[in-house]
């Protein structure tokens, strides 16, 4: 299992973390993900490392950005 954490920005209430969460869940591999609205931090637990262009796409999908490393 691996760990990432990144830093996601425009959320700001429930509705936010739903859509980010569900997104990230979505992507094959992913077996948890854990969201910090008031940080804005997103930690995801894989099987495998992730793809950041990956984890990007399915936060553009939910509608807010990933902030660059």
């Amino acid at each position: 299992m691996t760990n990432a954490t990144y830093q996601v920005k425009g959320m700001t209430c429930g509705h936010c973390v739903n859509s980010v969460s569900t997104e990230i869940s979505g992507i094959a591999g992913v077996s948890d993900v854990q969201v910090d609205l008031a940080s804005g931090r997103v930690t995801v637990t894989s099987a495998a490392p992730l793809d950041p262009a990956t984890v990007r796409a399915a936060v553009d999908e939910a509608g807010y950005d990933l902030a660059d490393a």
